[in-house]
């Protein structure tokens, strides 16, 4: 997307204006190690249309095309990789319009990349299931309070809450914890585990668990899901 902005109206209601693709790449090739990587976490809390987002996917999924390019007419390896860099992005926008415009052009870099590697192979089933993790990764929301917001984009009581997508067992099936954006976003994080078992007590208190890859607190989920095939996520609703 060329254009910077959608209107002045926007502009001075919203302080909208989006990154030229010059700028976007730019930025982005200070973290390029970072955008080349499958599973590495971004989240664009001002997401727009997804200028950051739909390059980062490209990224990612050339990367997945180098690696995991369908061999003997099988997708899987191809779909699970793809899939794990869908699952990667995350956006908020204060308002619906983009969202629902960042998630399609999303969904149309993943399609466009997807279709031309499986060919005959690639199913619609597939490509729904792409869209139910857009549609749980790019949230309407203010970023600033952390809530979501309603159609006229004032705050609600509901706070934003995202998905977490994990392979524990580095198979097929996927295990999904949400967080609160919040409190994902605290800093009130221990770095280390405590040896005072005061301390320890405070940030068990406090809804925080210490996790042992991170060797570090992070918050409590606030629903955890049970593990399940990739294919079947859809049915945690």
């Amino acid at each position: 997307m060329d254009q910077q902005i959608k209107s002045k109206q926007r502009v001075a209601d919203h302080g909208e204006v989006f990154t030229a693709e010059r700028e976007v790449n730019a930025m982005l090739d200070l973290v390029k190690q970072e955008t080349e990587r499958i599973d590495s976490t971004f989240l664009e809390p001002a997401c727009g249309t997804g200028n950051f987002l739909v390059e980062i996917l490209r990224r990612k999924l050339a990367v997945v095309k180098r690696v995991y390019y369908p061999r003997r007419g099988s997708c899987h390896d191809y779909e699970l990789q793809a899939l794990k860099a869908v699952m990667s992005l995350y956006g908020v926008d204060l308002l619906q319009d983009n969202v629902e415009a960042c998630r399609e052009r999303l969904f149309e870099v993943f399609d466009e990349e997807y279709t031309a590697a499986c060919k005959k192979a690639a199913t619609d089933a597939y490509r729904t299931i792409v869209r139910y993790v857009l549609s749980q990764n790019i949230l309407c929301g203010n970023a600033l309070s952390l809530r979501k917001v309603d159609a006229q984009g004032n705050d609600t009581e509901e706070f934003i809450v995202f998905p977490e997508w994990s392979f524990p067992r580095n198979d097929s099936k996927v295990k999904r914890r949400d967080f609160e954006l919040g409190k994902m976003m605290d800093e009130k994080k221990v770095p280390s585990k405590p040896t005072d078992e005061n301390q320890y007590a405070l940030a068990l208190d406090d809804e925080w668990e210490y996790d042992e890859d991170a060797h570090a607190f992070i918050p409590k989920p606030i629903k955890e899901y049970p593990i399940i095939h990739y294919r079947r996520i859809a049915e945690h609703e």
